[in-house]
């Protein structure tokens, strides 16, 4: 059995990651700051008022997962702004980059001693950080910040290639959540691609960056 931990759960592609993980057979504990009753339904264990940005918080989450091993752990928790040269926020960037940068790399960061030789690490990126990839700018806050969480996952994967543990950057896509005012591909369809990818991945590929349909994006 699979031990998981999906970091932001509450809902969209986290909570359908925890789903269909769940349904599945792993043994599937979740974060979140305030469940979402479709969560709770789920009857897995959830951590809630897990705040990414908080160093306290991410110590509770720690102590609160004790000497679990972790199979798998993946990253979800993002939020988006936009951004323009018309409509400039600083405070909005650097509160992105905060959730979306920070977060992920103060959690793996935390959680080191959970993970074991063989475990594997999915951080939910976006096309939008890909340098290659853009062609309309715009966006300041969240591409930048997942342009440097792309940037912090390829350094994990060579940090911890001695241990065997693999890190994948991960694009659902264009998902129907609330943080794309629900445009997009449904949320399940999304999640059933990322855990292809994340059952794909070894050290043979990590440290990429890969679309949920299965192709490899430009940095």
């Amino acid at each position: 059995m699979t031990t998981t931990l999906v970091i932001g759960g509450s809902r969209g592609i986290g909570l359908e990651l925890c789903r269909q993980l769940s349904a599945r057979g792993d043994e599937v504990t979740t974060t979140c700051r305030k469940p979402s009753s479709e969560l709770n339904a789920l009857g897995i264990p959830v951590l809630a008022d897990t705040d990414v940005r908080s160093a306290g918080s991410v110590a509770s989450l720690k102590q609160a997962l004790g000497d679990m091993q972790i199979d798998l752990l993946i990253h979800n928790s993002g939020i988006l702004t936009n951004e323009s040269l018309q409509d400039m926020d600083f405070e909005r960037i650097e509160e992105q980059f905060r959730v979306n940068t920070l977060g992920p790399l103060r959690v793996i960061h935390a959680l080191l001693d959970n993970l074991h030789n063989g475990s594997k690490i999915g951080i939910l990126s976006s096309r939008m950080g890909s340098l290659a990839d853009n062609g309309s700018g715009g966006r300041y806050g969240y591409r930048i910040s997942k342009a440097a969480v792309n940037a912090m996952g390829v350094s994990l994967a060579h940090d911890l290639a001695d241990r065997d543990i693999a890190v994948a950057l991960l694009h659902p896509g264009m998902v129907a959540t609330d943080m794309t005012g629900r445009n997009g591909i449904a949320p399940g369809d999304a999640a059933r691609g990322l855990i292809e990818r994340l059952d794909q991945l070894d050290m043979q590929n990590s440290g990429s960056f890969w679309h949920a349909e299965g192709y490899e994006l430009p940095w």
